[in-house]
């Protein structure tokens, strides 16, 4: 019985056939024919020369009933983003339903500029979304869409989005769906439709993101595919036919064909699953002693790099992954890829010689010099460079030493470049270097110690697709009242096991690949969405168990494919746009401070932003859209100033604002400074207050910490330097001005839910009044709201705060920030403890969420393991703990993080950290901070503990943010003494 695996990529098509019963020969892994051809203009004449190879070299017929699958990758579609292929990419429709929300993060505002241009073709924001109660936001208006419709008609678009706030908890889909039929009528049946919710999980932004890139691409996807199902009925193929995606499993082709960017990085995943295979490390005892590998997969036009453990998986990817500079929510591995391949065009102009990113592609073989034609390319460098069995060599003879060394230069540059980002640790790593385009790549690279070529490496993307995993989800509701989530989960478990097995998986390797946990709305019997996905090894199949893929529903036409014609890439514009990034020293890095006022840059709000997470102890909402919305101040030729407590007088008045509420909402329903302003304004009417001489934030932490830069720039004055609390934490009773009896510290307090519905709480008989009344309120507004404490002066800001914690989120956002420049992200930990003391408590990975939004608060616990010993990337086995191999860290936590313990295996606990002190939660894969709206199973963290401001270590402080403020019947142990941040205003002033 034999399995077919194709792999069509930007140059070359190949292709493999495994004999399942061959597959434990460590020599051959069961690989009895290969064959590689040039991807063809029609993707079917590539596909159909490879598998007719294949069974003719192998003598086998392909309707004798022996090949139970035809398995094809592709990296066609992240090439077309890489590149930013116009022939490919089309623009989009953005249609957001939730106004008046998310208007101050606009559609498109984290994109490269290049693919912005491509693909922005309209946006709009309507009627429409849910609160994360599941009450509607607003109806929906079809008068709204209808309108939509007709502007998306006249501009000509037949690729559109629709993304709802907090659509992935609508479980029917009625939101999304119902725009979308309204347009599906108005805009026909061809209209490219993508609906938010069928794409990605919870995080507003990121899944939007990722449906644009899946609409822009699937008018490609789809002729693709369909160019599959073309070649398999020319070669009378009966077997099911598959596409890989991301995460290393199947899907139909008419899938593929709709969610297109499931598949964005399966080229990438099947090469190193591919390479994993052939160098037989599922056959080799894991005993724990070997290192992780990086793999390098050279095709015709990209190079994807990604870190193989050495359980022969991928290392997965951070919280947030970036495709094409897009930042996406997608489960995927961790992959980086550049602009470089085999095809890649090589340009001299005068005395410089630049490297793609462009190629020629499946052209290789008619346009590359060393084939007659007339491009220069990086294959061409090569066969002159002493390649043999390439083409003539003669024809490429006229191209000079110095062109040569200058191009090779470059090629050298870049491979190392993405080596080095890759790289976890400073130490020279294994390289496993696979992909036809390998010819192009140098005997030795910097950083890396040696460099491993595997049998058939030239077609293990291929061997990955025809290896790939069997995958089976269970999506569904449960009723949670009166039952254990533990035991619900698995129950569900098991289910979706068997599905996976059922749909031909290997019951032995079958494991649980991921788990989600969404609360669905404020009700009695817990009402909560659970979706667990596992995923085995394509096992030997039983009698009836593959059934053939179902066709496509899209028409068969005979329309040229977007390839057709042959386009020069948008050269000048888009490249120079995607080079045109700054690269900043962050080391030498020096903010601008003139007369003792802070002029903020981009570089200065991005260290800050990181800064402001960790701060956050995994509170405070993500940070990451108010830097967004601060960058487009900037970028849109405004200004946002900071300035010390010295330079202003101490009876000055001083602004608050920031939101209230869970972070699970602020990652969905993103709001700035409009809200802010609507409670602000109210309140300084009702105080009869007209100007202030700065903006100060409550709390640090989170998106919190940042929003005080909004308000500052839109009341035209500085944010001072410092905050109320140091951290982060869920009531508003736990500032420092209150803790300390401050008068006015809270009341009057102004709330508004930036919909019109606005309140001012004139005065509360005890200081607990506005937290018990503004979070009932807030919970009825839908778990977030602006809301504006009384002002202070500048005297109670600086005695009952902590001054100068901008300078010390600046700091750490510095410190992360020129870890990863250097690619030393272990020290990630040890740099920020050298800004504040502490002690580094735990690493591993994330094994539990337990998660819930009630009364306005995300409450839960996060479950951390120790990592096994094939997941370390390195043989020490060193984990920097005290602790057994078998301990787990727990971390409860309402909003921010509240006690760290270590569970031994007989269930005793010992509390190894606890509030005041700050607790943080770091993924290890990037060094940035986890919000708990982030923690999610199998993420690689860090957790790390340090001290808090010395006036809550007081009976008064302790009362009100230490452990009996949550209950915690534990005594409270400083980590360490406080450092008192150090003035970025000070130091680096004229």
């Amino acid at each position: 019985m034999y399995r077919i695996g194709v792999d069509v990529g930007g140059t070359n098509t190949d292709g493999v056939l495994i004999d399942l019963t061959k597959t434990s020969d460590p020599l051959t892994r069961g690989v009895v024919a290969s064959f590689k051809h040039e991807t063809t203009v029609d993707v079917t004449d590539g596909i159909e020369s490879a598998v007719r190879r294949v069974l003719t070299d192998a003598d086998v017929d392909p309707r004798d009933g022996k090949i139970l699958s035809l398995t094809i990758g592709t990296t066609h579609f992240i090439n077309a983003v890489v590149q930013s292929d116009a022939r490919r990419l089309e623009k989009v429709a953005v249609i957001r339903l939730g106004a008046p929300y998310t208007k101050e993060v606009p559609s498109f505002v984290d994109f490269p500029e290049n693919l912005k241009l491509l693909m922005n073709g309209h946006t709009a924001l309507i009627k429409g979304g849910l609160h994360i109660d599941g009450r509607a936001i607003s109806e929906i208006d079809e008068i709204e869409v209808l309108a939509q419709a007709t502007e998306i008609k006249a501009k000509g678009l037949k690729n559109a989005v629709i993304i709802g706030v907090f659509s992935p908890l609508d479980v029917s889909g009625d939101n999304e769906y119902k725009v979308r039929d309204i347009l599906r009528k108005e805009l026909g049946d061809s209209a490219n439709l993508v609906c938010s919710r069928d794409v990605g999980q919870v995080g507003f932004l990121e899944r939007e993101n990722a449906s644009i890139l899946n609409a822009s691409i699937t008018s490609f996807a789809q002729h693709t595919i369909r160019g599959f199902e073309r070649a398999m009925d020319r070669l009378g193929l009966t077997c099911p036919l598959y596409i890989t995606q991301n995460d290393g499993t199947l899907t139909s082709a008419a899938d593929a064909a709709r969610l297109p960017i499931r598949t964005f990085s399966s080229g990438a995943t099947n090469s190193m699953r591919g390479a994993s295979y052939l160098a037989g490390i599922d056959l080799k005892k894991k005993d724990g002693t070997g290192k992780s590998m990086l793999v390098a997969d050279v095709g015709g036009t990209t190079t994807d790099v990604g870190m193989l453990l050495p359980s022969g998986f991928p290392r997965q990817a951070a919280a947030f992954i970036e495709v094409g500079g897009v930042r996406t929510n997608f489960s995927m591995p961790d992959v980086n890829s550049i602009g470089l391949g085999g095809g890649s065009r090589v340009r001299v102009e005068g005395s410089k010689v630049l490297v793609g990113p462009d190629s020629v592609g499946h052209y290789l073989t008619r346009d590359a010099r060393v084939f007659g034609g007339s491009v220069l390319t990086a294959t061409d460098i090569a066969t002159r460079a002493g390649e043999k069995n390439i083409g003539d060599s003669t024809l490429v003879a006229d191209i000079t030493q110095d062109t040569v060394e200058k191009a090779q230069g470059v090629m050298k540059k870049l491979l190392e470049g993405v080596v080095d980002r890759m790289k976890t640790t400073p130490e020279d790593i294994t390289l496993l270097l696979v992909g036809g385009g390998s010819v192009i790549a140098p005997n030795s690279l910097r950083g890396v110690k040696e460099i491993i070529l595997p049998p058939y490496h030239s077609v293990a993307n291929a061997v990955g697709a025809a290896i790939a995993n069997v995958s089976g989800e269970i999506d569904t509701i449960e009723i949670l009242q009166g039952k254990s989530l533990d035991a619900t989960l698995e129950r569900i478990k098991q289910e979706a096991i068997q599905k996976a097995v059922d749909a031909g998986a290997d019951p032995e390797t079958t494991r649980i690949a991921e788990i989600n946990v969404l609360p669905v709305q404020y009700v009695t019997n817990q009402a909560t969405r659970i979706i667990i996905k596992a995923i085995g090894e394509l096992g030997a199949p039983q009698e009836g168990q593959f059934k053939a893929a179902s066709p496509l529903t899209i028409s068969d036409d005979q329309s040229p494919t977007p390839e057709d014609v042959f386009v020069e890439p948008i050269h000048d514009a888009l490249a120079a746009a995607a080079s045109a990034v700054e690269r900043i020293d962050y080391e030498t890095y020096k903010p601008s401070v003139v007369d003792k006022i802070w002029d903020l840059s981009e570089t200065d709000l991005f260290f800050i932003m990181e800064g402001c997470g960790i701060l956050g102890t995994g509170g405070g909402g993500s940070p990451y859209p108010t830097f967004l919305m601060c960058r487009q101040i900037l970028r849109n030729g405004r200004s946002i100033k900071m300035v010390d407590h010295t330079s202003l007088a101490d009876d000055a008045l001083i602004a608050r604002g920031a939101l209230m509420g869970s972070p699970s909402v602020s990652n969905e329903r993103m709001c700035g400074a409009e809200m802010m302003l609507m409670a602000s304004d109210a309140l300084a009417k009702y105080v009869g207050v007209k100007e202030f001489a700065a903006t100060i934030c409550d709390e640090i932490g989170g998106g919190n910490g940042m929003r005080s830069l909004l308000m500052a720039h839109y009341r035209n004055v500085p944010c001072l330097d410092g905050d109320l609390m140091g951290r982060a934490y869920p009531n508003l009773q736990q500032i420092l001005p209150c803790v300390y009896g401050r008068p006015n510290a809270l009341t009057p307090l102004s709330l508004s839910d930036g919909d019109g519905n606005t309140l001012v709480l004139a005065n509360t008989k005890t200081k607990y009044g506005p937290e018990f009344y503004m979070r009932h309120v807030t919970t009825l507004m839908g778990s977030s709201a602006a809301f504006c404490p009384a002002p202070l002066t500048v005297a109670d800001t600086r005695d009952f705060g902590v001054p100068r914690t901008m300078s010390q989120a600046w700091r750490i956002g510095r410190a992360i920030a020129m870890c990863r420049q250097k690619n030393d992200l272990k020290s990630v930990p040890n740099e920020i403890l050298k800004l504040q003391n502490g002690k580094c408590l735990f690493i591993g990975k994330i094994v539990g969420v337990l998660r819930e939004v009630r009364a306005g608060f995300t409450w839960g616990e996060v479950k951390i393991a120790r990592l096994a010993d094939d997941e370390l990337e390195d043989s020490s086995g060193e984990s920097g703990m005290e602790y057994g191999p078998d301990a787990h860290m727990i971390i409860p936590f309402q909003n921010e993080n509240l006690c760290a313990y270590v569970e031994k295996p007989d269930g005793s606990r010992s509390v190894a950290a606890i509030v005041p002190d700050l607790i943080n939660v770091i993924d290890s894969q990037s060094g940035s901070h986890l919000g708990t709206q982030a923690y999610s199973y199998g993420l690689r963290v860090t957790v790390i503990v340090m001290a808090g401001s010395p006036l809550w270590n007081t009976e008064e402080g302790l009362t009100m943010g230490g452990p009996p403020a949550f209950g915690l019947d534990h005594p409270y142990v400083p980590v360490g003494e406080y450092i008192t941040p150090k003035s970025v205003i000070e130091e680096y002033g004229s």
